[in-house]
């Protein structure tokens, strides 16, 4: 609950701190005073957008307070998740630049505004004029039955499940359409990876061939060649070999003389045999060239094939044809695996849609179970607050799978004897309206352990008895929850455990709003004057001490 509230330096607030108790609270005030600049700042705490603000001090900072006891409403689990150090006082703090830079704080942690807002929306209701309009709409309606119902974890299951089916489908429509796609492309994938796999490729085979099929081309020249090198080296009339020989026998007989000489000529006899060696290679090389037309026809066959098939994927290699094969093949087995996804996404979602049914199921039932006793609860509150002849119904109707469930609930309203029963929307006046919501969140308090509820003037549109009747509900309310109520009529405010009044006052020119509490003759003169307009008429006065002695 709501255990004090800072305010300092926001609109015509310089500095404003209430503690409130855990009970049933009132704030009063003339029209204008500030009632509505204390919901506007408790708005920032709750994560609200901050708006352009004239701040009183233009050069300081708007810092907005509010100090929570949480202890005992289960919520450890919830600071444990959003990596915040849970204490059983919990301090949430909004900072406003005069620039207009703004800053969240649960307990000194900095948090975002979506956390922020999780945070309060756990912590109070606010509940405004604005907010009874609300109750006109389906999705109100129903947020009431499972609030009644207690739903919140068992619908958050559901919407977990609704949305991974949402996801699934998305994705097994697009494996459809990638799997048609892909099917008219696979007999094409399949024909290129059998011509390629029938080629039957091997690294480097094309360079050996087309080296092979270049001897066999030239096969006769080559052969003419090698035999006439040996023949000029080995065995002509004057051959290179004879020449040298007789070269080294003078280098030879010259050593005798000249010990230089025999460097020489050791020099020329390995240059010979080396000369004879190649002669001799030359000659074997001949020997083993050879013309055949057969083989030299079978690799121009298969280097036409390469060719042809490096010219078809654009590629310069046998290598690089290899690696078309590979991705082929990977393409192939993707088109086929698809199916396999396909299956076991099926699969999955036909197990989450038996899961969404049951869940579907376990809610309806849930949202079932609680009908009654709303209904008997609204009824019962409407009749004490003026409308004997009214009734109310909750219209539950099973229809398609949204992500609620599989319920559509509808409040069906009546306020006059003999008159049917219709859609709020179309029945209910402002005054009714109001009493409806009052009714429903006094119902949803019984249920809920939402700490603090806040009423900003639900008594529009009533007064006289039905106003203390009003009354009597908040404080019945007020015994499940905090509940802060600001109000314009002295029948509610009379029934508060405590009393604030928000005030106007000048200072240097200048005008504040500040809060005040009230007690004793203090809130007799209050309420008289709320009463009458004369806080001094005896009269207003008994009146108002009457209605503090009947709280």
């Amino acid at each position: 609950m709501l255990t004090r509230l800072s305010i300092k330096n926001f609109a015509l607030i310089r500095d404003l701190e209430v503690e409130f108790k855990e009970s049933f609270s009132v704030i009063t005030g003339e029209t204008g005073a500030g009632k509505s600049i204390i919901l506007g700042a408790l708005g920032l705490i709750l994560g609200n957008r901050a708006e352009s603000q004239q701040f009183p001090d233009s050069t300081l900072k708007c810092s907005i307070e509010g100090t929570f006891n949480v202890d005992g409403y289960g919520f450890e689990s919830f600071f444990l998740e959003n990596d915040l150090d849970f204490e059983p006082v919990c301090i949430i703090r909004r900072e406003i630049t005069p620039q207009g830079k703004s800053r969240a704080f649960v307990n000194d942690t900095p948090v975002n505004l979506n956390l922020l807002k999780d945070l309060t929306s756990r912590l109070i209701d606010v509940h405004s004029q604005h907010q009874t309009l609300l109750l006109q709409e389906t999705a109100f309606q129903l947020s009431v039955v499972d609030s009644v119902a207690k739903n919140s974890i068992l619908l958050e299951k559901y919407r977990h499940v609704f949305k991974s089916l949402l996801k699934l489908n998305r994705e097994r429509n697009e494996l459809l359409e990638l799997q048609t796609k892909s099917q008219a492309e696979l007999d094409y994938f399949n024909f290129l990876f059998d011509e390629l796999e029938k080629a039957r490729l091997v690294e480097g085979e094309q360079t050996e061939a087309e080296k092979e099929a270049e001897i066999l081309t030239h096969a006769a020249e080559i052969k003419t060649r090698l035999f006439a090198a040996a023949e000029i080296l080995l065995n002509s009339e004057v051959n290179v070999l004879k020449m040298l020989a007789e070269t080294n026998t003078q280098l030879s007989s010259a050593s005798r003389y000249m010990p230089d000489a025999a460097t020489l000529s050791d020099r020329l006899r390995e240059s010979i045999l080396e000369i004879r060696d190649i002669a001799e290679s030359a000659d074997r090389l001949a020997e083993a060239t050879s013309d055949d037309p057969e083989r030299l026809e079978q690799l121009n066959s298969r280097l036409s094939l390469l060719y042809q098939l490096e010219q078809k994927h654009r590629v310069n290699s046998v290598e690089e044809l290899i690696e078309v094969r590979n991705s082929i093949e990977h393409k192939i087995s993707s088109v086929t695996s698809l199916a396999d996804q396909l299956a076991e996404t099926d699969k999955r979602i036909q197990e989450l849609e038996n899961e969404r049914e049951i869940l579907a199921s376990e809610l309806t039932a849930g949202r079932q179970a609680v009908i009654p006793f709303i209904e008997e609860q609204v009824a019962e509150i409407i009749t004490r607050l003026g409308m004997k002849d009214a009734r109310f119904k909750v219209n539950l109707e099973t229809s398609s799978f949204t992500l609620n469930g599989k319920d559509e609930i509808e409040f069906l309203f009546s306020a006059n004897k003999g008159a049917p029963l219709n859609e709020i929307s179309k029945v209910a006046s402002g005054g009714e309206l109001s009493r409806l919501m009052l009714a429903v969140k006094s119902v949803i308090s019984t249920k809920n352990l939402l700490p603090t509820i806040i009423f900003d003037e639900i008594d529009t549109g009533i007064s006289g008895d039905i106003a203390s009747r009003v009354g009597e509900i908040l404080k019945s309310v007020s015994k499940n929850m905090q509940v802060i109520a600001i109000t314009h009529l002295p029948q509610i405010a009379g029934k508060g455990s405590e009393h604030f009044k928000v005030f106007k006052f000048e200072e240097s020119d200048k005008t504040f709003s500040a809060l005040q509490r009230l007690d004793g003759a203090e809130r007799v003169d209050e309420l008289a004057l709320m009463i009458s307009g004369d806080a001094a008429l005896e009269a207003a006065r008994e009146t108002a001490k009457e209605l503090l002695r009947n709280n």
